[in-house]
């Protein structure tokens, strides 16, 4: 069984592309979509390719490195097309896809790659840092080119830092404290200066950009060489494996299921105000990493085990202890999730059986 096969992620889809929001904007329109191969990016694409299916004709530009691996995650897709590109590099697009963009009725921009894993941090920090800015300068350049209506800049929790123990909630303009001055602090420091740079841009160059912040997101869609934490139990869990947990697993975190993620970014894209920020998270959702790993063996039938992180792990993993989002900024928008951590992790764990079937 595929993911398209799969009734649970279906409905899914269907849930977020039926959400009421004034989705005739896109009618008609071309997205550029990067990282539409990831956790995030596939399921965003399938909710445009949903979308189609109910005859919105919007054309979809999907970049990646690897040509070989969008067509294995999508298949032969009406409206899609996958261009190969890499994010730091200048984009030059092929003459069909110019055409495609300068031909529709508006344009969106939407940059969601980034390494956003652990083992990546510590094994390519230039690349982590570099696409969260040249990747998005050219993101950027490109929207210019093309005169995007609107402009997407997928950011993370993680510009917030570690809780300076003032607050229980991080609220959009709270700032905590992050070392800069060591490797890890390459994510996180580089979201900062993208978020930075989009304002610059839309000071110099007029653009219209909306930053959704994103906690720790999880789902269906996830790709086996996830680092996360919460990604590394699910993928033990459904091999009916016992939970590793590398820590005492005191961190206090929130999270988010994939459809929810998504559903807020939908939201922030075609409600959002231009310029601000939006925490997408739910206080159903945030868990210590010890019930964490505990739900998802106990959903597994298995038990969690203790192990020492090596020295090219320790040096990815967040220092962060509590970082819990405050999202009532983007309820307030009309977003609702559909899930809580118990639901959602239970979901996951559901359509990866089915689809080992």
């Amino acid at each position: 069984m595929t993911l398209y096969e799969n009734p649970l992620y279906i409905e899914d889809i269907e849930a977020v592309s039926s959400l009421h929001l004034p989705w005739e904007e896109l009618d008609g329109a071309a997205f550029l979509i990067s990282g539409a191969g990831g956790l995030l990016g596939s399921f965003f694409t399938d909710v445009l390719l949903e979308r189609n299916i109910q005859g919105a004709n919007i054309k979809i530009l999907a970049l990646g490195r690897s040509l070989e691996k969008l067509e294995k995650r999508f298949g032969a897709k009406e409206g899609l097309y996958f261009v190969k590109y890499d994010i730091n590099d200048p984009i030059n697009l092929p003459e069909d896809e110019r055409k495609i963009l300068k031909d529709a009725g508006s344009v969106y921009i939407i940059h969601l790659a980034s390494n956003t894993h652990p083992l990546q941090y510590s094994t390519d920090p230039i690349g982590t840092v570099m696409t969260n800015i040249t990747g998005l300068d050219n993101m950027l350049k490109a929207a210019c080119e093309y005169d995007a209506k609107r402009i997407v800049f997928a950011s993370s929790n993680e510009i917030y830092g570690e809780n300076r123990k003032d607050t229980e909630l991080f609220s959009e303009d709270y700032c905590g404290y992050i070392d800069c001055n060591t490797l890890r602090a390459g994510y996180p420091e580089s979201k900062r200066a993208g978020e930075a740079l989009c304002q610059a841009y839309r000071k110099a160059k007029g653009l219209d950009i909306v930053i959704p912040r994103f906690t720790r997101s999880y789902g269906p869609t996830l790709l086996m060489t996830d680092t996360k934490a919460i990604s590394q139990f699910i993928k033990k869990g459904i091999a009916g494996e016992d939970i590793v947990l590398k820590s005492r697993g005191d961190q206090f975190y929130s999270y988010t299921y994939v459809a929810d993620a998504i559903s807020g970014l939908f939201t922030v894209l075609l409600s959002g105000k231009d310029g601000e920020a939006y925490n997408i998270a739910d206080e159903a959702s945030d868990i210590t990493l010890r019930d964490l790993a505990m739900l998802i063996a106990q959903n597994a039938g298995t038990k969690v085990v203790f192990d020492i992180p090596d020295e090219t792990e320790a040096a990815g993993y967040s220092k962060a202890t509590k970082a819990r989002l405050d999202g009532s900024k983007l309820k307030e928008l009309g977003w609702r999730p559909r899930y809580d951590i118990h639901e959602g992790i239970k979901r996951t764990m559901d359509i990866f059986a089915q689809l080992s079937e």
